[in-house]
């Protein structure tokens, strides 16, 4: 099969195709006859202060791009039968201790906001009888980016620790296994609509923190308190780092995937290999 991308610049070669969002302008002919497409673009969320201008673009990178994609795909003579889209556990917002799964409510706030329209933003698609899966992707422990590549360092040096009160819970998933739930999504029919895109293996900031400690060998003596949080990271400290989101992946464990990295311990040493 031959993998076509989407690109922000004239197409160096033929497996890739422009688009533009800012500009609402895509090469439509060239996605005619593709069987499955993979959407995840967006800004990266944990990268800067969350000023307004900011907030816009996370907000508007997602929508406006979905949209444009997923009309876009409608619209086609030879439409793919698949878009499997990345939308994010911010969906469920900070929510304590309850168990939540694919059919709990929307949260409160300006994350359950920006992935409520993320998703809304491919029903053209689905209108247009195109499957649509919307996968809502938690912490993707991977040692090349994301959240631990963050956090390697001061855990290393040994000044890791629990961050806020630490009871908040984390739900996570590896790179290896968040592919192969792509995959998973891409190749079965059954699956539409959310699903979540986790381990079952959700753990309080606790839990992985000495988890994370076990794994480098090192000591997680130096907590991180939530007022120091927000005066470092701002808003973004109150949405990312210390909200409770304690997610199950019912639709993959009903449907029969089979997690590699279901808990943190083993995921965490095999990711900072």
């Amino acid at each position: 099969d031959i993998v076509h991308r989407l690109v922000r610049r004239p197409p160096q070669s033929e497996d890739e195709i422009e688009w533009s969002p800012d500009n609402r302008t895509i090469d439509a002919g060239s996605l005619n006859g593709i069987e499955t497409v993979y959407h995840l673009a967006g800004e990266n969320i944990a990268e800067g202060r969350w000023t307004e201008a900011k907030k816009a673009r996370i907000r508007d990178s997602r929508v406006i791009g979905t949209t444009l994609l997923s009309e876009t795909l409608a619209g086609l003579d030879n439409p793919p039968s698949t878009l499997v889209a990345a939308s994010a556990l911010g969906y469920y917002g900070d929510r304590g201790d309850d168990i939540l799964t694919e059919e709990s409510p929307p949260g409160e706030g300006y994350l359950p906001e920006v992935c409520v329209q993320w998703e809304q933003a491919t029903e053209s698609a689905a209108a247009a009888g195109i499957r649509v899966v919307n996968i809502r992707i938690g912490i993707v422990l991977a040692r090349s980016g994301g959240a631990l590549a963050k956090m390697l360092l001061p855990f290393k040096l040994g000044v890791g620790g629990v961050l806020g009160p630490g009871t908040q819970y984390m739900s996570w998933i590896t790179l290896d296994d968040l592919v192969n739930v792509f995959h998973y999504c891409a190749t079965t029919d059954e699956l539409t609509g959310p699903v979540n895109g986790v381990s079952p293996g959700t753990v309080t900031n606790k839990a992985y923190t000495k988890a994370l400690g076990r794994a480098v060998a090192r000591p997680t003596i130096f907590p991180m308190p939530a007022f120091a949080a927000r005066l470092a990271f701002g808003e973004m400290a109150e949405a990312l780092l210390l909200s409770s989101t304690r997610v199950e992946p019912r639709r993959l464990s009903e449907i029969g995937f089979v997690f590699q990295h279901p808990e943190i311990d083993e995921a965490l040493v095999e990711a900072v290999k």
